[in-house]
């Protein structure tokens, strides 16, 4: 690895992505080109997260464990890579997949004590979630390689340093299990670094198979076979691990999969196979065909294979159920049970249903991918479903996927964010649409495309007369009616193992949001109550300062930091506005003025 060969590739030049970083953290718009979109991607997660840009404290793990087998079979590995690069400044990271590292090698005492310094060292997490873009965190959440250098990092205090780091996935089960994470002094990072992470993991990952039991692998093939032969849906475990097919997946409500598994766990106890019939959280029935394995010369259980067949509606609604009619939801897959709402799902069916080729509108955040899905799924549960995302466009490999899914794919294939594609990718794929119908790829072959609302027009406009069906779906405060399906949903995703309640007190402050983020604004607020509130029941106290205002539009950062102070000193001062004021510093005029501007629900004095 050459020092300063080849910096950052596809990175703009420092001045200009420091300034543009700048801008983003002050609200103001980036420029198109200036960043890469992967890492623009988790500059905006690191925003939602409420990331602090110009600090990093951690809270420490004491004793990361190192008696698995991911440390057992990378640390080997890791060791040689470091005696290999003897004489470049690169410290060899390993982490879990939570983001924790369990073992640091470094060379250099300068890097080595700057890495103390911004806590990148065994038992601190360097999860997105907490530090912002880094390369360990955004390759754990994007569940891909990534690069991050200098400027491109969310916190300050990591600008020095290069990082590549690319996950580590069970070879069994294929979840992400750790990572590799090379560091070093941004000045000296090269092409070949991220290449080295990537050659790393790959050796960590044969290492885990050879070091895979008998068991697991028994387990996979059986899992497989079921797959194949038997249709429906399959799920098979053991006390670490769960393999779900994707018709599992797409037609069984996450509340209803965290119940079939615990049916399953204990059905697969025993030592014969059994059959159960369990009555699931949403009042559906069904049937599981439960098939233990056994170790080898053990009595010891391995885990086991379920097929599961839904029998029909329960014989009685389920415990939550109001007093009124049951709602007539879409499907299993998604919740929600609102007119418009069900009026848009019902739309896209018919346009799968008749071959139409669709464009699908909608603000950010509706669900337009989770309902193309969905619908594809529920019509065809063994189709193809390809996803080309026009934010990776910038790669030019895209457009060659893209022409080879037209013109030899089968299936369902979704175009997302086709309203953000260039004028020159735009006339691209028109010319590639072009094709695909004069061969009549129309008849094995369903495309949508997913917009933000707005007026089509130029290239756009010209692109969408291959589309001829056009489905809108609803903003979420159109249905704000399903924030009683959606919440406890979610919540059961987030923790399938016995997941909280939401009080009505705290219920009542979410119908009054309006929700300019939609759905997936919803699932980022829950996704932070749930790191503090994993169980029982959820309170007002426990949402966000944002879930305590009206806002109808999409605040800026300085905007949202404002609002969140204030709120939290009105709940730390029981609503007392003069309190307020002193503690902030701000007239009570002033006060007044900003509890109207950002909608804010004043708490009972």
């Amino acid at each position: 690895m050459s020092r300063g060969a080849g910096l950052r590739p596809g990175v703009t030049g420092d001045g200009r992505l420091a300034r543009a970083r700048e801008r983003f953290l002050t609200g103001e718009p980036v420029e198109p080109g200036q960043v890469r979109e992967a890492i623009l991607a988790s500059w905006r997660r690191s925003r939602e997260w409420h990331v602090a840009a110009d600090r990093i404290d951690l809270s420490y793990v004491r004793d990361p464990d190192l008696d698995t087998p991911l440390a057992r079979t990378a640390l080997p590995v890791l060791q040689n890579l470091r005696e290999s690069l003897q004489g470049e400044l690169v410290s060899v990271i390993l982490t879990d997949a939570h983001g924790v590292a369990l073992s640091r090698l470094t060379a250099g005492h300068d890097l080595e004590r700057h890495l103390d310094r911004v806590q990148l060292a065994p038992g601190f997490s360097y999860a997105e979630e907490l530090v912002g873009t880094n390369g360990i965190g955004t390759a754990l959440e994007s569940g891909q390689a990534a690069y991050v250098s200098g400027h491109e990092h969310y916190a300050e205090h990591l600008e020095d340093l290069a990082c590549a780091a690319v996950p580590v996935r069970h070879p069994v089960s294929g979840q992400a299990v750790g990572a590799i994470n090379l560091t070093c002094w941004r000045r000296d990072a090269g092409r070949l670094l991220i290449a080295l992470a990537q050659s790393t993991a790959r050796q960590v990952t044969r290492g885990l198979l050879d070091d895979s039991s008998a068991g697991e692998l028994r387990l996979l093939r059986e899992y497989l076979r079921a797959c194949r032969h038997a249709g429906g849906s399959v799920v098979a475990l053991t006390r670490d691990m769960v393999l779900m097919n994707d018709q599992a997946r797409d037609t069984l409500d996450p509340g209803d999969q965290a119940a079939l598994l615990g049916h399953a766990a204990q059905a697969l106890a025993g030592d014969r196979p059994v059959v159960v019939d369990a009555e699931l959280p949403t009042g559906a029935r069904a049937r599981m065909h439960c098939r233990p394995l056994h170790g080898t010369g053990s009595r010891r259980t391995a885990g086991g294979v379920v097929h599961v067949k839904l029998t029909g509606p329960a014989s009685q609604p389920p415990p939550d159920a109001g007093a009124g009619p049951p709602a007539r939801r879409f499907g299993p897959a998604l919740a929600g049970s609102g007119p418009l709402w069900l009026r848009g799902c019902r739309q896209v069916e018919a346009a799968r249903a008749s071959g139409e080729w669709l464009s699908l509108e909608g603000e950010p955040g509706t669900g337009k991918l989770a309902v193309l899905r969905a619908v594809c799924r529920r019509r065809n549960p063994a189709g193809a479903f390809r996803v080309l995302d026009a934010a990776d466009a910038g790669d030019h490999h895209w457009m060659a996927r893209a022409l080879s899914d037209l013109l030899e794919g089968e299936g369902s294939l979704v175009i997302r964010h086709a309203d953000r594609l260039s004028t020159v990718r735009l006339q691209a794929l028109w010319i590639a649409l072009e094709q695909a119908r004069a061969a009549g790829r129309q008849h094995v072959l369903w495309v949508a495309v997913t917009l933000s609302q707005g007026p089509a027009a130029g290239d756009l406009a010209g692109l969408l007369k291959f589309f001829p069906a056009a489905v809108e779906l609803p903003p979420l405060r159109h249905h704000i009616e399903d924030l009683h399906e959606l919440v406890p949903v979610f919540l059961a995703r987030l923790n399938p193992h016995g997941p909280p309640a939401c009080s009505p007190e705290a219920m009542h402050l979410l119908l009054r949001s309006n929700w300019p983020g939609n759905t997936e604004q919803l699932w980022q607020v829950l996704r932070r109550v749930a790191r503090h509130r994993r169980t029982g029941t959820i309170h007002p106290g426990d949402l966000p300062p944002e879930c305590w205002s009206v806002s109808r539009r999409l605040l800026s950062p300085l905007e949202s930091l404002q609002r969140d102070a204030i709120t939290q000193t009105l709940l730390d001062h029981h609503g007392n506005k003069t309190k307020v004021a002193a503690s902030l510093g701000m007239s009570r005029a002033t006060i007044y003025r900003k509890i109207h501007e950002y909608g804010i629900i004043t708490p009972a004095s």
